[in-house]
């Protein structure tokens, strides 16, 4: 009779450097984001937006425009801009989670659009109206 030996279970797989020190930091460009924003003479309606399909990271107005802005931050440039991960994916989940608020809080607009704010290795670059859908 053969004894198959038993193995102790699989560690699961390291996913990056997630924690505390990544959460951190990504709050703390959110921010220095919404600082930038403010300064940029935005007014902040609403940060952090969540209902089930997603969040929202910043509500603001931009004169009579609504702006729907996704943050993205990356510590380092070697990796690329932290715009570059903004891809079509992220775009629809944002655009579906700004109608939910649409929706949802029934704001006063008639002018609404997607502005993308990254934060690359300390710069901060805004890019209004961003994308489209």
């Amino acid at each position: 009779m053969s004894r198959t030996p038993v193995r102790p279970p699989r560690a699961p797989a390291a996913r990056g450097p997630a924690g505390p020190a990544t959460t951190e930091r990504g709050r703390q460009g959110e921010d220095a984001a919404v600082a930038y924003l403010r300064a940029a003479g935005y007014a902040i309606v609403e940060r952090n937006y969540r209902c089930k399909l997603g969040e929202l990271d910043v509500i603001a107005r931009d004169g009579d425009v609504l702006c729907f802005v996704e943050i993205r931050t990356r510590s380092r440039a070697d990796r690329g801009s932290a715009l570059e991960t903004v891809g079509a994916a992220k775009q629809r989940q944002v655009a579906r989670v700004a109608a939910h608020y649409l929706a949802a809080r029934r704001p006063k607009a008639t002018s609404m659009r997607f502005d993308v704010l990254g934060i690359t290795a300390g710069q901060l670059v805004l890019i209004k109206d961003a994308f489209r859908l």
